[in-house]
């Protein structure tokens, strides 16, 4: 999934320098600003006991399989309906419930209706984020998970499991040049694809992890670890507009939409983080809450607070230090269609050793 900010590129350089500092006792690794959770998942395959969050609902769904999910799934009550279940080992389970969704019959749900140019022809605002067919695939799955779901029939990491898988797949095929803040006037070749439902990994290990849907700040007085990893926006870019298909895709609430885009609400997902007024304040707030050995703060050269912004503040709790290395920027379009001040930007690693945990 092409995500703003993620750090697949950066894994080992976060790596390497959290290595640098931390002691050799850590074992909780508190990710709260998790997004999809490469992070997160990273750290727990190195056996780390992680807990996770995010504001926004999608990436809440995308970290409860990923953080959350750490045993095989059986899909046990499923075998009523889909019987030739019995026939697969339960580590192929997965696969085999993933083609039995990808073959259901289209639906013209709530994404085709609002989202596919099929359904919304005749309306003031046409949009073609997916295929007509795609469109109708993705109502029929999701609407399939929501009834096992109601009728118990699938337990809560299978649910988590499925949303996940679908989340991932129908983002393959979307019609966009990468997140959903706009939709291509024409059909590229991979959204003419018929969507095929791909099974999402499976991070199998002993521990067990916690997982938050909330604002930051306040999971942050919550949960205690030994390393706080905390990635926020760097700037006024808000992901609420850019993910609210996933959002609605995860949701499944039939939300009032507006605009050309198809937008839903999100005033109670807006992040103070993307507001050059408050973040000073909320990041001050968030550091001094935070209960853990080891602060980091993922951050580039061109965020809304400077370096010496994030010092001062980080200062506060204890010994300061960063690292830095340069990457690829993210480019949501085609630099033709926008002006990009570098092809790279510095990644700060910012970090305190704190007092008085």
């Amino acid at each position: 999934m092409n995500y703003i900010g993620s750090k697949l590129s950066l894994l080992n350089f976060l790596e390497n320098s959290i290595n640098k500092v931390v002691d050799k006792n850590c074992d909780t690794f508190c990710d709260l600003f998790a997004g999809t959770g490469i992070v997160g998942s990273y750290f727990k395959k190195k056996g780390y006991k992680i807990v996770a969050n995010d504001i926004q609902y999608y990436s809440y769904v995308l970290n409860r399989h990923y953080i959350g999910n750490h045993k095989e799934l059986n899909f046990s009550k499923l075998l009523k309906e889909i019987p030739e279940l019995k026939k697969n080992k339960t580590e192929n389970r997965k696969n085999f419930v993933c083609d039995h969704l990808s073959n259901l019959k289209g639906r013209k749900g709530f994404i085709y209706k609002n989202y596919c140019l099929g359904g919304t022809k005749d309306k003031v605002e046409q949009r073609q984020y997916f295929s007509d067919e795609n469109g109708m695939r993705c109502d029929a799955i999701r609407q399939k998970i929501e009834n096992w779901k109601k009728e118990k029939m699938i337990s809560d990491d299978e649910y988590y499991f499925l949303i996940t898988s679908l989340m991932e797949s129908i983002d393959r095929y979307a019609n966009t040049a990468s997140v959903y803040g706009a939709f291509l006037k024409k059909l590229k070749k991979t959204a003419q694809n018929s969507l095929i439902l791909k099974p999402a990994k499976l991070i199998i290990n002993n521990q067990d992890h916690k997982v938050f849907n909330d604002d930051t700040n306040e999971v942050a007085e919550k949960v205690n670890g030994d390393i706080l990893y905390l990635d926020p926006p760097y700037n006024h870019r808000q992901y609420a507009t850019n993910y609210h298909l996933l959002e609605t895709i995860a949701k499944y609430d039939n939300p009032k939409i507006h605009g050309k885009t198809g937008l839903r609400d999100y005033d109670k997902q807006k992040s103070l983080y993307c507001s050059r007024s408050q973040v000073q304040k909320s990041f001050k707030d968030l550091i001094l809450k935070a209960k853990a050995k080891y602060i980091f703060l993922s951050y580039n050269n061109e965020g809304l607070m400077t370096l010496n912004d994030i010092k001062e503040i980080m200062s506060l709790r204890g010994k300061y230090g960063h690292f830095t290395k340069e990457y690829n920027r993210f480019k949501a379009d085609k630099s033709k269609n926008r002006n990009y001040k570098a092809d790279k930007t510095v990644e700060y690693l910012h970090y305190v050793v704190c007092k008085n945990v």
